[in-house]
């Protein structure tokens, strides 16, 4: 259900307290772009206490900050306190906040199509810095000073870049110039946790090759990555290019070492490391990687591979995405044969394909103890083989796979 019904009655439950409570940030612009959101916060002249005091369920997520999650049938609302910032002294978050009506509040927002509010109950604008006429005009712009809101942030460089990209508006010239004279300050001073978050925001969108194009000419991935200084802004576009073929749910880290062609596995898992990526993402390039491998031997190698070795491969949940990634590479028009293909030898391959995924081999410990094996090396080496016999030669009963391993070698060492 959406979110707009639990959200205003946030805001009609405050404002009958006697607050002033509105929809706020990029809701507010999404709206006006006419674009669908149920990503809802809403801004208020109540404080965190009050508005504990007044909803039954709430979350103090940035209480110093004066940030609660309302909880309204199973919606969550971030709703904060109208506030101004105090100083701040390492460019990343303020050393206090003072309480604010909403203009002040608005100005210590980063972009102007980022700092409008929206009162759902009169379905009125307050737009104090020119945000409505900014995406009319398609540009981002910083509130204000742009020096002065990068110093006081400066993951809001990286985030200008990421506006840029997904809304296709060009950074005007004062902002852009500001991101220039302060990208290589943006580090130590932002975590490398919020770097990756703002990768994988701009990845969920259109063009992220794009976007790291950009991020590269603004001097802040060299910044992120010293590996790229000195790499010409043409030589980037060329390592990206395979990214506008790439599916739609490729994570972003497939998408990031395109970066770095020429990296080794170890170097790519360090790079992890330098990101501080999930152990799924580490899985995840170590496995690509193996694909890559796999994928690009000679026809000739290919065809000798044996129907085990593809079903364990195929068997991977990330096998199909990875063939899809790889195919980015190829000529477009050997594209969708090479995918097809693959798409085709994993149907044929499916009930291996799903054995090996669920471990349940037609040959198991309990066969081969009844025939005189013992638990040990011996007995693990016969049931790997009895698995290759089973899917190389589509053998399901487990008698026939056993009279056959008694013929082998393995089974008279």
């Amino acid at each position: 259900m959406p979110a707009r019904p639990f959200a205003t009655s946030v805001v009609k439950k405050l404002s009958d307290a006697g607050h002033v409570a509105y929809f706020a940030g990029g809701w507010v612009r999404d709206f006006l772009m006419k674009r669908r959101s149920d990503d809802i916060d809403i801004a208020t002249s109540a404080s965190v206490e009050e508005i504990q005091n007044l909803f039954p369920k709430t979350i103090p997520v940035g209480v110093s900050f004066g940030i609660v999650i309302v909880v309204e049938e199973g919606h969550q609302f971030e709703v904060a306190t109208f506030r101004k910032d105090r100083g701040y002294i390492d460019g990343r978050r303020p050393t206090g906040i003072d309480p604010a009506d909403p203009k002040e509040d608005a100005l210590r927002r980063d972009f102007t199509i980022n700092g409008m509010f929206y009162d759902p109950l009169t379905e009125k604008l307050y737009d104090f810095v020119g945000g409505q006429k900014d995406i009319e005009k398609g540009v981002i712009r910083a509130i204000g000073n742009p020096h002065e809101r990068f110093l006081e942030d400066r993951l809001r460089m990286m985030r200008a870049v990421r506006y840029s990209t997904r809304f296709d508006f060009p950074i005007e010239p004062a902002t852009y110039q500001a991101i220039l004279d302060h990208s290589s300050s943006l580090l130590p001073s932002v975590a490398m946790e919020r770097i990756w978050q703002e990768f994988k925001k701009m990845s969920h969108f259109a063009h992220f090759d794009l976007g790291l194009l950009a991020l590269h000419r603004l001097n802040l991935l060299p910044t992120i990555f010293p590996a790229l200084k000195g790499i010409s802004s043409e030589e980037v576009e060329k390592r990206l290019a395979p990214l506008s073929s790439y599916p739609p749910e490729c994570p972003a880290i497939a998408e990031l070492i395109e970066l770095f062609p020429n990296h080794s596995l170890e170097q790519l898992l360090e790079l992890c490391d330098y990101l501080k990526l999930s152990r799924q993402e580490r899985e995840f390039v170590t496995f690509f990687q193996r694909a890559k491998e796999l994928l690009s031997m000679p026809d000739e190698w290919l065809q000798n591979l044996e129907k085990i070795e593809w079903a364990q491969f195929y068997a991977n949940p990330s096998s199909y995405l990875c063939v899809q990634i790889f195919s980015a590479h190829l000529p477009k028009e050997k594209r969708e044969a090479f995918v097809q293909l693959h798409y085709q030898k994993m149907q044929e391959l499916l009930p291996f394909i799903h054995r090996i995924r669920s471990q349940t081999p037609v040959v198991r410990s309990e066969h081969l103890m009844q025939n005189g094996i013992q638990p040990g090396k011996k007995m693990g080496a016969l049931l790997k083989e009895a698995e290759k016999i089973s899917v190389n030669l589509g053998i399901e009963d487990p008698v026939r796979i056993i009279d056959l391993l008694k013929n082998s070698p393995l089974w008279h060492n």
